[in-house]
């Protein structure tokens, strides 16, 4: 028989909790209790008692409150997460005290004025798997409000939690969305932020005898936060928030809610002897998956010059990766539900793969992006990239046009924001075809912005190339293709290496430059053309005409307008050369 002393009751159940609560008390005691108490007071109580709810109990960091409607606990919550971001506006991201919140419908115990049971223990749950910021309710608790308020849901799917035996069914709620709009794809992260995903670099764990190697760790940790920073589109988190995770065992996920990051890169160090083994890998927070990862074996000779090594490597390989995760995360998204982050990104999944259908269905998108946000300069600095590979590639009927088209939006994007690199490095790319002076200037600029920036290398070593400075060239190129090998501009970067090679009349280097980069691109066009030049003007004439004909199938009958519109040689005598190898080799112009 049941206990007639114990009172059960059918309650909706919220739970919150503040996000990295402990270390935010070990960064500043005072003021993380000043704030949290203001919260509650200021926020939360009167927000439970608006919404006919109870407030059952605090607990240091959190709180558990009851209501009789699960959509006035859902419409509380809402109003507690705005009015603590609109009061955490003026505080630093890594200051700021910052909820979590999960709801539940479910059976509970009432006793001396508590609340116990799976109903509770599964509101606990679900707080966990919320964002910073945000909220997450159980599947029961989402059928009470589903169509009732003016809010967006994120099917979350099962979930296995601790102490739970069954899986939970969550939904994420996207606050600010309206209920019509789909939000299966959404990522939030907190407030500060905005769409844009963010990194957090936790400390390198030495896993070395030496203790002295600390520093080696700690220096390779901090060099990778000031490189990653000085990619204006990824918000960074701060050094001295990260370096309270030295020494832990951390759960990815967990810090990637407490931070509100996307991703988590984190690495070790083991020296022995004279060699180092430096490991690195790059997380998604939100699933733990692993994006990339690397593994470093070198000699510890030169301690400094390693560490200027390792911490390139790292950083420059880690934007264009996520940039393609980005891109691969959205791509069968529909665009009437993607913000101008995901817009960016579904487009450059597009124009990377340089086809003529892509190439139109990437610049839509990015067009969308450029409206969405009209002050964001990224998208058209990608837009403006977007046209001038277009005609290089032959994918416009007038190349000429596309390519001013180009100039006029990499103009617009170093408009809006001149400290980003790759908008002056787009600039350096529009301005090849309208000033090779200030093409130069705006590549070193670029690199000066960002040192590790393939796309400023690739800017400066092409303006070089193609006012004569062939031999000066080669090194920016190549530094480019060091920089990002993955990357798909990295056919263009080796096009333009072998043209230099083919100036330099190294033409064995040449063929076989151009031939890696048909390898990886097979439509890349000017690859091809570039292969054609180097074979005829080495006097492979039989194989440099079976090129040329190769290259047909995607420019079937490439004028003299083309090419002088596509090859900006500032020297009469290297535009003579080249066209003289693309005559020997087939070319009818």
């Amino acid at each position: 028989m049941d206990n007639p002393r114990v009172v059960r009751r059918l309650a909706a159940i919220l739970a919150a909790d503040a996000v990295g609560y402990s270390r935010l008390m070990g960064k500043d005691e005072e003021a993380t209790l000043a704030a949290l108490t203001g919260h509650l007071s200021e926020v939360i109580h009167p927000a439970v008692e608006q919404h006919r709810g109870r407030l059952v109990k605090t607990t240091g960091d959190g709180f558990l409150a009851e209501f009789g409607s699960v959509v006035d606990s859902l419409r509380c919550a809402v109003a507690i997460q705005e009015s603590i971001a609109a009061r955490n506006e003026a505080i630093p991201v890594d200051r700021r005290v910052v909820f979590r919140i999960g709801i539940n419908l479910g059976d509970v115990i009432v006793q001396d004025g508590d609340v116990f049971g799976d109903g509770v223990n599964v509101a606990a749950r679900l707080e966990g798997l919320a964002e910073p910021g945000g909220i997450c309710m159980s599947e029961d608790a989402y059928r009470q409000v589903r169509g009732k308020l003016d809010l967006g849901f994120k099917d979350l799917g099962p979930q296995k939690v601790k102490n739970i035996a069954d899986t939970l069914h969550a939904y994420q709620v996207i606050i600010g969305t309206p209920s019509g709009v789909s939000a299966q794809t959404q990522d939030r992260t907190v407030a500060g932020f905005g769409d844009r995903p963010a990194i957090a670099v936790l400390p390198f764990n030495n896993m070395s005898q030496d203790s002295e190697q600390e520093y080696f760790a700690d220096g390779i940790t901090e060099d990778i936060i000031t490189g990653l920073s000085l990619w204006r589109w990824l918000p960074v988190i701060a050094r001295n928030t990260t370096a309270t995770y030295k020494g832990r065992s951390v759960d990815v996920k967990q810090v990637g809610r407490e931070l509100g990051v996307r991703y988590v890169l984190e690495g070790s160090v083991r020296k022995g002897g004279n060699r180092v083994r430096i490991t690195a890998q790059l997380i998604d927070a939100s699933t733990g998956a692993h994006v990339w990862a690397e593994r470093y074996d070198r000699s510890f000779d030169d301690i400094f010059a390693l560490q200027d090594e390792i911490t390139e490597r790292i950083v420059s390989v880690i934007a264009p990766e996520i940039t393609r995760f980005e891109g691969q995360r959205v791509v069968n998204t529909p665009p009437a539900d993607l913000g101008a982050w995901d817009l960016l990104h579904r487009g450059l999944w597009h124009v990377s793969r340089y086809t003529e259908d892509d190439s139109r269905q990437g610049r839509a998108l990015l067009e969308q992006a450029c409206e969405r946000d009209p002050t964001w300069a990224l998208p058209n600095s990608w837009l403006a990239l977007n046209h001038i590979a277009a005609a290089l590639l032959g994918l416009e009927a007038d190349a000429a046009q596309a390519l001013s088209k180009g100039v006029v939006l990499a103009e617009k994007a170093a408009g809006l924001d001149r400290h980003d690199a790759l908008c002056r490095a787009a600039l350096s790319v529009a301005y090849f075809w309208v000033n090779l002076a200030r093409s130069i200037a705006e590549g070193e600029k670029a690199i000066e912005l960002n040192p590790s920036l393939a796309m400023g290398h690739f800017g400066l070593g092409t303006s070089r190339g193609y006012t004569g400075r062939w031999q000066e060239a080669l090194g920016p190129l190549q530094t480019a293709r060091r920089l990002s090998p993955r990357d798909p501009l990295v056919t263009f970067v080796m096009g333009m290496e072998a043209i230099a090679h083919t100036m330099l009349r190294d033409y064995d280097s040449a063929i076989e430059i151009a031939r890696k980069a048909i390898q990886e691109q097979p439509t890349n066009v000017r690859a091809r053309h570039r292969l054609a030049v180097a074979l005829a003007q080495k006097g492979d004439l039989d194989t440099a005409r079976k090129a040329f004909e190769e290259s047909k199938k995607f420019i079937p009958n490439p004028t003299v307008a083309f090419f002088n519109a596509t090859y900006p040689f500032d020297r009469p005598e290297d535009r003579e050369f080249f066209f003289d190898g693309l005559r020997k080799a087939g070319w009818e112009g």
